[in-house]
């Protein structure tokens, strides 16, 4: 008996000439609507699926291969002998072969003004049934989803005239992982249809952008995944113009400087280091913005990500060279600057043209053992109008850095301080197990220049010790969000040294 392959492709890549080969193997192909077309319009001989079903396509093509005598064929045991004699009397011949790719229900969700009824009517049925029953039954059955594996079946096919159950194995690994995205974009589709945020049952998928040398550190294995929806303005969408690939350790850090950077609309300048800002400044320019980001910590800053939001031009870069950078990423660069980056080796120059964008739905989501945790983005700054509870009132500039100061702290592992000045970063507290340590280490840190600067806490001081630390220091203002049993002994403290406090009533934790 001759092997018969089922064809029905939408992605109609390179199936005309694998098709063509499989005759020419003593193939028979069955197959279906516009693929069948194809095939006879270059040639083919094409048995159509009605003559095997004997039942004709219909509702529009919505029925065509959702049949006992394709699924028979699909999914008899060939060695089972009940399964043989049930066969021959049904008059079902076995299917050795299925060749099919699904409606683009991605690219169709992706498209702009597109309806809800298009949208339905790209989900695929009948496929994903029959790429599901071949792949269960890959012991005897070939199933290619992925036209790039056509080249694979057909040279095992001519040197050897079978496909290898290793092959077989792999090819269906390929289908599940495929269906099961292809249904976690229909299940998310209807979620946010449907105004489900955080379901019962939950599932993500994503692409896989590149393989990366390794992971956090060289002994562990790492790829970089993208998102298939809402992608623009993130690291995903970066155009890598110049140095060598980005590692685990850059991804990560240059994602939390694009985090960070996001919080400001007027020139800004963010230098992470190891997750966490180093350095933060804004400006009139983009020059002015990166003074501020360098002198926050000149120390830092060296070997770190930096992030602006507007074009780097040919001074910037100069200053930018003066020392070791790791990661450059800005929505566009002046051909002078570009030349002044890439004549460093070993810089890494991203362009991200959609760099301010944030209206993002995605979630916020931290891998535990045996679990997932998941959240909704930390994406509002203020919940409440500011409440200033001292005796002196924020002068306007003050107000102005202590606003500047909440949107650094906010992106600053918990305990978190940020010390600021004329809307640049003077020190960064981060990740200490005690908040006085977070205030005594940024205050170190930043020395003569904390002397009238601004002080944001990520959340409030359990004691007054922290006040009082920094009315030492000279700190002039401070902005956190209250809430304490004991806050009325910070303010107390406070106004004894002459200290505006505002509560913004809305902590930024972030671990």
């Amino acid at each position: 008996m001759m092997p018969r392959a089922l064809v029905s492709v939408y992605d109609k890549t390179g199936v005309v000439d694998f098709v063509k080969e499989l005759v020419n193997l003593g193939w028979e192909i069955v197959s279906t609507g516009g693929t069948a077309k194809k095939l006879k319009d270059e040639g083919v001989e094409v048995i159509d699926i009605s003559e095997v079903t004997e039942f004709p396509e219909c509702f529009d093509g919505r029925v065509k291969t959702l049949h006992p005598k394709i699924h028979g064929g699909l999914l008899a045991v060939r060695e089972n002998s009940n399964h043989k004699a049930q066969m021959e009397e049904l008059k079902i011949k076995p299917i050795d072969m299925v060749i099919n790719n699904l409606y683009p229900f991605k690219e169709t969700i992706l498209k702009e003004n597109v309806t809800h009824e298009e949208i339905i009517e790209n989900i695929d049925i009948g496929g994903p049934s029959m790429l599901r029953a071949a792949a269960k039954n890959y012991k005897y059955v070939t199933v290619i989803v992925d036209p790039n594996d056509y080249s694979r079946v057909l040279d095992e096919l001519k040197s050897a005239g079978k496909v290898t159950l290793k092959t077989r194995e792999y090819l269906a690994a390929k289908v599940f992982q495929h269906t099961s995205h292809y249904d976690t974009l229909i299940s998310n589709y209807f979620n946010k249809i449907a105004g489900i945020e955080l379901p019962d049952k939950i599932s993500f998928t994503y692409e896989k952008k590149q393989e990366l040398r390794y992971g956090e550190n060289p002994h562990q294995k790492a790829a970089f995944y993208k998102e298939i929806e809402e992608t623009k303005g993130t690291l995903s969408e970066a155009v890598h113009l110049h140095g060598k690939q980005l590692s685990f350790n850059n991804i990560n850090d240059t994602n939390g400087a694009l985090e960070i950077l996001k919080e400001f609309e007027e020139p800004t300048v963010v230098a992470v280091k190891h997750a966490n800002p180093c350095g933060i400044g804004s400006g009139k320019t983009i020059k002015q913005a990166y003074k501020k980001a360098y002198e926050g910590d000149k120390l830092s800053i060296f070997g770190g990500i930096i992030a602006a939001n507007r074009e780097i031009d040919e001074e910037t870069a100069k200053m930018i060279n003066e020392i070791f950078i790791e990661v450059v990423v800005a929505p566009s660069y002046t051909d002078k600057a570009l030349d002044v980056l890439t004549s460093k080796k070993n810089i890494r120059v991203l362009k991200l043209s959609d760099i301010m964008k944030k209206d993002y739905t995605s979630y916020d989501m931290k891998k535990v053992l045996g679990g997932l945790l998941v959240q909704e983005k930390d994406k509002v700054l203020f919940e409440d109008e500011l409440e200033i509870v001292t005796e002196r009132k924020p002068t306007e500039k003050e107000m102005e850095d202590l606003i500047f100061a909440w949107k650094a702290v906010k992106n600053v592992k918990s305990n978190g301080i940020v010390l600021a000045k004329d809307k640049g970063t003077i020190a960064v507290g981060p990740g200490q197990t005690s908040r006085i340590w977070a205030v005594e280490n940024a205050i170190k840190q930043g020395g003569e220049r904390v002397k009238g600067s601004v002080m944001a806490s990520d959340a409030f001081f359990p004691f007054p010790d922290c006040v009082k630390a920094a009315a030492e220091a000279g700190v002039t203002a401070i902005i956190q969000p209250g809430g304490s049993i004991r806050d009325e002994e910070s303010i107390k403290e406070a106004n004894e040294h002459g200290i505006t406090m505002v509560f913004t009533k809305m902590r930024h934790f972030k671990h």
